[in-house]
């Protein structure tokens, strides 16, 4: 009777200890991370890759990325104590030692280049390398507290899955691919400003220089507006490139005038002092990205 009892803490213990280290890998980034994975892949491919390629390729990619993230979240800890939004995270609350976040972060890295590198090919286990060095090294330990760049060029780290599901199909990279990494780097910025806007303190508190904390709102939104139009630019590149059919050319036109709509609407309130609301043009953003992105999954596979 008295082991029966006690089982439910210790699952509940088990449970809570998965939840963190889980916790550490930032899971909902990884989710969007992998939107822009299996689509190039069946363009990369012009129909239904190999089903074995596609989920090596996407566990290789999740691991690359929660690499990454438990990392960013080792090196930030002492930020994100002093900031709202992540106050709760694992390594602040002491559900996980810094250390043991360390050798989880690492032994994800290796095992994530390990295995794209037997499972897929050499060149996507060497992009995914690639992407983990330079989220650690470029964005969190050298961007992120001393450039208002910091999410410009920091977010090339999360261009490499477009070109990590290429090379796992191709074994090379061709125009297309490069196409595709423009978009998501050029959608970066308008989709994480609108963010820390909302977070704008939060950031300003622990001196993280945030386009929002080094600038006004209006400077912000003509910012985020330049960046959403020249993503979209972009994603009308492929059209003639790959070429792209009718589905992808419609949804890359309406979704990126929804999303071109509350860039402008963000714009338009900051320079008239009402409230901002700029979790619409965030929310609106990952609708975007995964609309378009489902959209080059789909044509492909229509026929002509």
């Amino acid at each position: 009777m008295t082991s029966s009892l006690s089982a439910p803490p210790l699952r509940r213990s088990v449970l809570g200890v998965v939840r963190s280290y889980v916790a550490l890998t930032k899971p909902r980034v990884i989710e969007l991370l992998l939107v822009t994975t299996v689509p190039v892949m069946v363009l990369a491919q012009r129909g239904i890759p190999n089903l074995w390629l596609v989920l090596a390729t996407v566990v290789g990619g999740a691991l690359s990325a929660g690499s990454a993230n438990a990392y960013n979240m080792f090196i930030d800890r002492d930020i994100d104590e002093h900031m709202g939004r992540t106050n709760a995270r694992p390594l602040v609350t002491g559900e996980i030692s810094g250390p043991a976040a360390l050798v989880f972060a690492s032994a994800l890295g290796v095992i994530s280049v390990v295995w794209l590198w037997i499972f897929t090919t050499p060149l996507a286990a060497l992009l995914s390398l690639a992407a983990i060095l330079f989220y650690v090294f470029v964005y969190t330990l050298w961007l992120k507290r001393r450039s208002e760049q910091n999410i410009i060029w920091g977010g090339i780290a999360g261009c490499f899955p477009v070109l990590i599901g290429w090379s796992a199909v191709t074994g090379s990279l061709s125009l297309e691919a490069w196409i595709l990494f423009l978009v998501v780097f050029l959608w970066t910025p308008p989709h994480y400003w609108p963010l820390s806007m909302k977070y704008r303190d939060d950031y300003a508190r622990v001196d993280v220089p945030m386009l929002a904390v080094v600038r006004d709102a209006p400077a912000v939104g003509l910012q985020v507006i330049l960046y959403a139009w020249a993503t979209v630019a972009a994603s009308l590149l492929l059209i003639p490139v790959a070429p792209m059919g009718v589905l992808y050319t419609v949804v890359a036109v309406a979704a990126g005038g929804w999303f071109l709509f509350e860039s402008h609407r963000l714009y338009q309130r900051s320079l008239r002092g009402d409230e901002l609301s700029p979790m619409r043009v965030f929310n609106s953003s990952i609708s975007y990205l995964t609309l378009l992105f489902v959209a080059l999954g789909i044509d492909p596979l229509l026929p002509v």
